[in-house]
């Protein structure tokens, strides 16, 4: 199918467009389908003050809405990340109700109600100090949700026990910022960092880390990185500035497994496929989200794209929706939009 078939065949039908008062940049979609399809938005304002905005996604008449303004609240500096609780079955919930974390300054939890959204807790990781450096990104453990790891800017990974509001364990875990993390199992994360190494951390042996790739240009920073959750030999990760996603397989470290470069401009997002260990999404600068298909014995260069979607501008958001996973969430300038794959 060539490109601008596929792309008018997405924009006329299978794609959902909603346009938000401020640009947007952390967002995240609902797993669970039983809240009108929820999806977190965050403003990006060179500012203290910015907002998250609650909205529903209908897949019967196509349509996002922000249809209650109570479910909207005030949020200091702009959120570098957002995440609903990934099993939606928490000691901190009642009933119709769901969890959302989101990280900037502080980690913060939130309880989005049917018709409200009442701040749960602030978690701060300084001993020392009332103030804390920047919080860069966060996961969420699916496998015991009560546990969510953040990193920050200080060369540190921070575990939280978020129903007892403390500090599990903060490690050192980079020689400079840490600029993403992911859970793989219950007590298995990994993290990216300004340093150019993907590390793997085990809570049961805290001394010790394992770097699994290292960034070939020196001093590139690693942006981003995605754990396959259906096939957690492999993962993802992005390099500052560069159109690559590079596949590890951690079973055989620090050479890729696979090297995707059919971006025409620097990679901001990616995120693997709910349902199948074979496909990932990425998106760019270039305005295109881009969607693979690994081969079964993946060789470093030289794979296309299965399909392409071109945005209206860079894209620097998104999230494959594990409720309804034929549908993409991508955010650009002061849109967020719904693409059906």
């Amino acid at each position: 199918m060539e490109n601008s078939t596929l792309e008018s065949h997405l924009r006329s039908e299978n794609s959902v467009t909603y346009e938000s008062p401020h640009p947007i940049y952390a967002m995240s979609v609902s797993p669970s389908a039983a809240h009108n399809h929820r999806i977190a938005v965050g403003s990006f304002i060179e500012d203290y003050s910015n907002r998250v905005d609650i909205l529903s996604f209908d897949p019967e008449t196509l349509s996002i809405k922000n249809s209650q303004p109570c479910l909207s609240f005030e949020h200091p500096y702009p959120p570098t990340k957002l995440m609903f609780h990934p099993s939606n079955n928490s000691a901190l919930l009642r009933k119709s109700t769901e969890l959302l974390a989101s990280s900037g300054d502080y980690l913060r939890l939130w309880e989005v109600r049917e018709n409200s959204i009442e701040p749960v807790s602030v978690l701060n990781n300084s001993k020392t100090s009332e103030f804390c450096a920047p919080l860069t990104s966060f996961d969420w453990n699916e496998i015991e949700p009560k546990r969510i790891g953040t990193c920050s800017i200080d060369t540190t990974c921070t575990i939280w026990d978020i129903e007892k509001g403390v500090v599990e364990t903060q490690l050192i875990a980079h020689d400079k910022e840490v600029y993403d993390i992911a859970w793989g199992e219950a007590r298995v994360f990994a993290s990216v960092s300004a340093d150019g190494s993907v590390r793997i951390f085990d809570l049961r042996d805290k001394e010790h880390s394992t770097i699994i790739y290292e960034s070939q240009q020196p001093d590139a920073p690693l942006l981003r990185l995605a754990w396959n959750k259906q096939d957690l030999r492999y993962m993802a990760t992005i390099l500052m500035d560069s159109n690559k996603v590079v596949i590890l397989d951690i079973r055989n470290p620090t050479t890729p497994v696979a090297e995707l470069e059919r971006h025409r401009a620097s990679v901001n997002a990616i995120a693997w496929a709910p349902q199948s260990y074979r496909h990932i999404c990425s998106a760019g600068d270039d305005a295109q989200a881009l969607i693979w298909e690994l081969p079964a014995i993946a060789g470093p260069n030289g794979i296309d794209p299965m399909s392409m979607y071109s945005a209206g501008s860079e894209i620097n958001q998104l999230q494959w929706s594990l409720a309804q996973p034929d549908w993409i969430a991508i955010a650009f300038t002061n849109k967020l939009q719904l693409l059906k794959v």
